[in-house]
């Protein structure tokens, strides 16, 4: 039963000559788990989202401008990219991967997609190599859904889900949580339900027991009927872009930990993979890997 979403448009976007974004890692996750032993059939193929189903949500002067590419350069700046018609094709369809994630997560269980976490995404504007904020969408999505009222987002990305809290921030029914390093983009935070800034260098011991601290907190205080996992793994100790000291075999540690609380709890959980900045893309790989480890979907 496919509890995966992909599409090869998530790593078709020509960018600049040493550009900091890893676009190829998405594709480079879907060969290594094809490579070992995961079977096509096992991958569901999203469609890009209607821009109308967006406007119902996010600033349609804002979507309208991104759409059409009439957006000024200083808000493209902030973003990140450069605009192109291939870039509002990719970020459409990275998006309904997400949603697509959420269905499945409350049909199958789980379900990850291999792309996804777009959490500096602002009601009206992108930001941090985010256009359009996926995980906010999906929760709106899930609590569609006759059997989910309360839905967390739990944001284990090195950097703190800025976007995503402020559009949650008036919600009572969709909840933020996150984990992220204190001194780190975005330098101006918004305040999550639940905040744990973390230390430059922290290694593994240290962070799994945030980890450990922010589940247990998160389910006892909010109950929720479904989760949003942003798994990113920007935390990692060769992460051009974090600055903590977690490894590998932390990150596998911290997917595990978030399994075994939904499971315990009977929670539905789609993930995400989130940040990850090696410019070494089979080494990146390597380490996202380990959140399809952890649902053992590779060994």
């Amino acid at each position: 039963m496919p509890q995966l979403i992909f599409h090869p448009i998530y790593s078709q976007l020509s960018l600049p000559v040493k550009h900091r974004f890893p676009i190829q890692k998405y594709q480079g996750i879907y060969d290594v788990l094809r490579t070992e032993g995961v079977a096509e059939t096992d991958f569901l193929t999203p469609e890009a989202v209607p821009p109308e189903d967006l406007m119902r949500v996010f600033s349609p002067a804002y979507l309208k401008h991104f759409l059409h590419g009439t957006m000024d350069n200083k808000a493209m700046r902030r973003i990140g990219f450069p605009w192109s018609e291939q870039l509002v094709k990719r970020t459409l369809t990275a998006v309904g991967g997400t949603l697509l994630t959420a269905k499945q997560a409350l049909d199958k269980g789980w379900a990850i997609n291999l792309t996804g976490g777009y959490h500096h995404a602002f009601a009206n504007f992108g930001s941090g190599f985010c256009i359009i904020n996926d995980l906010y969408l999906a929760a709106l999505q899930m609590r569609q859904s006759a059997d989910i009222d309360r839905v967390l987002i739990f944001d284990c990305d090195v950097h703190q889900g800025d976007g995503t809290a402020k559009l949650a921030a008036n919600h009572p029914y969709i909840k933020t949580v996150s984990l992220h390093a204190e001194k780190n983009f975005p330098y101006r935070k918004q305040r999550s339900d639940l905040d744990f800034p973390l230390p430059a260098k922290m290694d593994d011991s240290a962070y799994l027991e945030v980890v450990d601290e922010a589940l247990h907190i998160a389910l006892a205080q909010f109950n929720p009927d479904a989760i949003i996992y942003d798994a990113g793994v920007d935390i990692h100790i060769d992460d051009d872009l974090g600055h903590l000291c977690v490894t590998t075999e932390g990150i596998y540690a911290r997917d595990c930990l978030v399994r075994a609380y939904s499971e315990k709890a009977g929670i539905p959980i789609a993930a995400v993979i989130g940040g990850g900045y090696q410019r070494d893309i089979s080494k990146l790989v390597e380490v996202h890997k380990q959140l399809f480890r952890a649902f053992n979907v590779v060994s």
